[in-house]
C-alpha cells in the first residue's frame, strides 16, 4: 500500500504561538466587558445590555475552548494518538457555533416577554457601556482577524467577536434613543436582530464544521473528476474504493484501491504513485495519499463502497 504526504504544509510555530497569545488577550478584555456588562445591565434595566452581557460571557468560554484548542493542535501525535490532536480545533467550532444559536435562541424568547411588559432604563450608563464594548471588541477582532480568514477554530472565535461589537453598537443606539426619545421597546427590538444574526452566522459555522467532523468530502472536490484523472495515467485501469475526507483545515486525505493493467513491480508503483500525488495535489489540493494497488483482484469495482 503506498502511502505519501509530501504536500503537508503546516503553519510555523511562531504564527501559532502568536496566534495563542493575541485569543488570551481577547479573553481577558472580554471577561472585563462582561462583568461591567453585567452590573451596569442589573443596575440599568436594560434586557440589550444583558443579553450582550450574555453574549459576551459565551465568548468568553468560547475563547477559552479556541485557546485550549490552539494549544492541543500543536501537541505532537503519539503510539495511542496517531493523529496527535488535529481535530480539536474543528471540535472547538463546532461547539462554538452551537453555542452562538443557544444564546441566540434564549435572546429572543427574553426580548419577546418585554415588549409584553415594556421597562423604563437608565440610558446613560447603557451608553458608555456600549461604548466600553465597541472599543474592546473592535481591538480584539483586528487581533486575530488574519487567522480567521484562513482557519475554522479562529473564524468561530472571530465571528462570537464580530457579532458581540455590532451587538454593542446596536445597544449605543439603543441607548441614544431612549435617552433622547424614550422609545424603550428599542431594547428587546434590538436584542431580536442581535439573535437573529447570531443564528445566521452560527449555522453556516455550525454546518462547515460537522461536514469536517463527519468526515464528508469537501464540497470543493468531486470524486468523480479526481478518479477520472488519475484512471488518464498511463497503466492504471481502474479506481475505486474511493475516501476522501478532511482531517483539519490544512490536511485532506484521499484513500483508494487502483487497479494496473499489467502485473508492475514495486519501483515501477513508486514513480506512477509519485506522478499520482503532484495530478492530486495540483489539482484539487490533496495532501495525504493512500494507495492500495491491485492486479486483477475480484473484488467491487465501485467508485465508493461502504466498508
Amino acid at each position: 500500500m503506498g502511502h505519501s504526504h509530501s504536500h503537508n504544509h503546516s503553519h510555523s510555530h511562531n504564527h501559532r504561538d502568536l496566534k495563542g497569545r493575541n485569543l488570551f488577550i481577547t479573553i481577558f478584555l472580554n471577561i472585563l466587558i462582561t462583568l461591567a456588562q453585567v452590573i451596569g445591565g442589573i443596575i440599568s434595566g436594560s434586557l440589550s445590555l444583558l443579553s450582550d452581557a450574555l453574549h459576551n460571557f459565551s465568548d468568553v468560554l468560547s475563547l477559552i475552548i479556541s485557546y485550549v484548542a490552539t494549544v492541543l493542535s500543536k501537541k505532537k501525535a503519539s503510539v495511542n494518538k496517531t493523529f496527535g490532536y488535529k481535530r480539536a480545533e474543528i471540535i472547538a467550532a463546532f461547539v462554538n457555533s452551537s453555542t452562538l444559536i443557544i444564546v441566540a435562541i434564549i435572546l429572543v424568547k427574553e426580548a419577546i416577554e418585554r415588549f409584553i411588559n415594556p421597562v423604563e432604563i437608565e440610558s446613560n450608563l447603557v451608553i458608555w457601556l456600549a461604548l466600553l464594548g465597541i472599543a474592546a471588541n473592535g481591538f480584539s477582532v483586528l487581533l486575530i482577524k488574519k487567522d480567521a480568514d484562513v482557519n475554522m477554530n479562529m473564524k468561530s472565535a472571530y465571528l462570537h467577536l464580530f457579532t458581540d461589537m455590532m451587538a454593542s453598537v446596536a445597544v449605543l443606539v439603543g441607548g441614544l434613543l431612549m435617552k433622547f426619545y424614550a422609545l424603550y421597546w428599542v431594547d428587546p427590538a434590538l436584542t431580536i436582530l442581535i439573535a437573529l444574526y447570531l443564528i445566521y452566522m452560527g449555522y453556516d459555522l455550525l454546518k462547515s464544521s460537522t461536514r469536517v467532523l463527519m468526515l464528508f468530502t469537501p464540497n470543493t472536490l468531486e470524486v468523480q473528476q479526481i478518479v477520472s484523472t488519475i484512471t488518464q495515467i498511463k497503466t492504471v485501469k481502474n479506481v475505486h474504493h474511493v475516501h476522501i475526507w478532511q482531517l483539519n483545515e490544512d490536511e485532506v486525505h484521499l484513500e483508494a484501491h487502483i487497479d494496473f493493467d499489467r502485473d508492475i513491480n514495486l519501483s515501477e508503483f513508486d514513480k506512477i504513485l509519485e506522478i499520482i500525488e503532484e495530478e492530486v495535489y495540483h489539482k484539487f489540493g490533496i495532501n495525504h495519499l493512500n494507495i492500495q494497488p491491485e492486479f486483477g483482484k475480484c473484488d467491487s469495482k465501485k467508485v465508493i463502497v461502504q466498508d
